[in-house]
């Protein structure tokens, strides 16, 4: 029988609440916590019944007790705590987005790879049961011809210019808040990763991106076109053009459901598969598959498309954070 893998979390926002439920609701716990602020971290211990609280959360990187991290903290401090956590000999999931940058994230993996780690993107969409049905059905030649792929990702965000959504400290920005599902649906579902872009942007009164528009295309001819606001609202909805017939899917970062409607009668098929309310757990048990053994559950490869495709459009756009001008 494999050895349940011990976890921490770093950090205790809404993301890390819903983990700690989402294996509470497994009969499991988190078996450490560790915060910037301490006593937020002891508060977030007592509601879960985690044992292991750190006075320095740093500590979680060398604790022998141990197996994997997941990473909740803001963008711009992940490259830093990733790389402490894999020289510590960590396993980690961290949350979107994994890196600032391409550069940062190719040091990493290349990292994690030299230490025998495994490391994943807490990225639903490659973890969800319904985007594994969908591209088995796909590759089976159920619908056709993947041709064209159009995304709409968009919230109102009032104009505090404090928050972590416009905060040019913080890394905010609607590339690497919500650009970065709105790719990865669309990578999941090209044969390969776009090599031509184009774009238009439209920045915040900080300098983030607040909208933006995107068009990709693939060697293969595939295209892809992606809205994104963060002070617009729009419906989180993904559809795919296939030869046969489009699929459709709404609440796309953590659906169960598509509904693929046939180009010749109109008949529209729901598809089901996964539960919504497990979308975290998905991603921990992939992980924990992973450090057993089974990496075919690691999606690092789309991770790594999608990062380099959100710096360069980023760099199109003149768009850098501190950490980048350091």
């Amino acid at each position: 029988m494999e050895r349940e893998i011990r976890w921490a979390v770093l950090g205790v926002g809404v993301i890390a609440n819903q983990m700690a439920e989402a294996m509470a609701a497994h009969g499991r716990k988190i078996a450490a916590v560790g915060n910037r602020t301490k006593d937020k971290a002891d508060a977030f211990a007592a509601k879960y019944g985690i044992e292991k609280v750190y006075d320095d959360f740093y500590d979680m990187f060398t604790d022998p007790d141990i197996d994997a991290i997941y990473i909740t903290t803001p963008h711009n401090t992940h490259y830093e705590f990733m790389k402490k956590a894999i020289q510590g000999g960590k396993h980690l999931l961290v949350e979107k987005s994994i890196t600032l940058n391409s550069a940062e994230l190719a040091e990493v993996l290349d990292l994690s790879a030299a230490r025998r780690t495994v490391m994943a993107e807490a990225m639903t969409i490659y973890h969800m049961p319904l985007y594994t049905e969908l591209r088995r059905r796909i590759e089976s030649g159920e619908f056709g011809r993947v041709n064209l792929i159009t995304v709409n990702f968009g919230s109102f965000k009032d104009y505090n210019m404090k928050n972590r959504f416009f905060n040019r400290s913080l890394a905010g920005g609607a590339m690497l808040d919500i650009g970065v599902y709105a790719l990865s649906f669309a990578r999941w579902f090209m044969n390969s990763k776009p090599n031509q872009i184009q774009s238009m942007m439209l920045p915040a009164p900080t300098g983030v991106d607040e909208e933006g528009s995107m068009l990709l295309r693939n060697p293969e001819g595939q295209l892809a076109s992606i809205m994104l606001s963060l002070h617009s609202k729009q419906p989180k909805r993904g559809m795919v053009s296939c030869e046969k017939g489009y699929i459709e899917v709404m609440e796309f970062p953590r659906a169960c459901q598509a509904v693929f409607t046939d180009a010749v009668t109109s008949e529209k098929t729901e598809i089901l598969s996964g539960d919504t309310s497990e979308a975290l757990y998905y991603e921990l048990t992939d992980l924990e598959a992973a450090i057993h053994g089974n990496d075919s559950r690691l999606y690092n490869q789309e991770t790594r498309d999608v990062m380099e495709l959100m710096t360069e459009f980023r760099n199109t756009w003149g768009i850098t954070y501190p950490e980048e001008e350091e």
